[in-house]
């Protein structure tokens, strides 16, 4: 099937925690976990970052991040994956960096310094533990058509995208997830909203995250968003 890179937008809803050690002193930074920590630690003893985001005094433009990611990484050979992001708290947003790829939380203060070095301001510590946020991150997706609408990841594990024909408000994802999540048997996944930015205009897609899914528990899915539409 084809493969394709495109850039888009995804939006979840996650509890999130702050990072208090292995930073810059006073600095802000986001631990989003992991929707299956508990089904990957069963494989693995490895306490691995899976998204970190630098809060950042001001909200800087995705093609600043990708310039200085892309320079990051050619100059210390690291393969970091650096996104444009904002988290919203009840009424209060926050600008950062989402950034994938930092292989152990000891890490995260030497990454940080080279975006410091790179021109970002960081915006002053806070503490808090599952704080329940939206966070909307612009991103480049690289992905294969793997069944007509269907597309798999080609560089995360067991992420996939499903097309949907019409946008999906966020409180009219969150209650048709809530209705459809009460009514299918397997509820072990984790879904989110966004689009695909492509020639023709915008695509509507759902992101899931799924330990070996099938093409039919996909279309499962798919399924019953478009029926909700209707």
């Amino acid at each position: 099937m084809a493969k394709s890179e495109l850039i888009g937008k995804v939006i979840i809803q996650e509890n999130i925690d702050t990072v208090d050690q292995n930073k810059i002193p006073n600095t802000f930074i986001i631990n989003v976990p992991d929707p299956f920590e508990s089904y990957y630690s069963r494989f693995t003893d490895i306490n691995k970052p899976i998204s970190i985001i630098f809060v950042t005094k001001e909200a800087n433009s995705f093609e600043k991040i990708l310039r200085a990611t892309k320079r990051i990484n050619e100059k210390y050979n690291l393969k970091l994956d650096g996104a444009k992001c904002e988290v919203s708290i009840n009424s209060r947003k926050l600008n950062g960096i989402r950034i994938k790829g930092i292989n152990r939380y000891p890490e995260i203060e030497m990454v940080q310094q080279y975006y410091k070095d790179a021109g970002f301001e960081f915006a002053k510590s806070e503490k808090f533990k599952d704080k329940d946020a939206l966070i909307r991150i612009n991103r480049f997706f690289n992905i294969e058509e793997i069944e007509k609408g269907i597309f798999k990841s080609c560089e995360e594990s067991d992420v996939y995208y499903l097309e949907i024909p019409e946008l999906m408000t966020w409180d009219e994802f969150r209650t048709n997830t809530f209705e459809i999540k009460n009514n299918i048997s397997d509820k072990n996944y984790d879904i989110a909203k966004g689009i695909f930015y492509t020639n023709g205009g915008i695509t509507e897609m759902l992101r899931v995250v799924k330990p070996k899914a099938t093409i039919e528990f996909l279309k499962t899915i798919q399924q019953k968003y478009i029926d909700k539409l209707q």
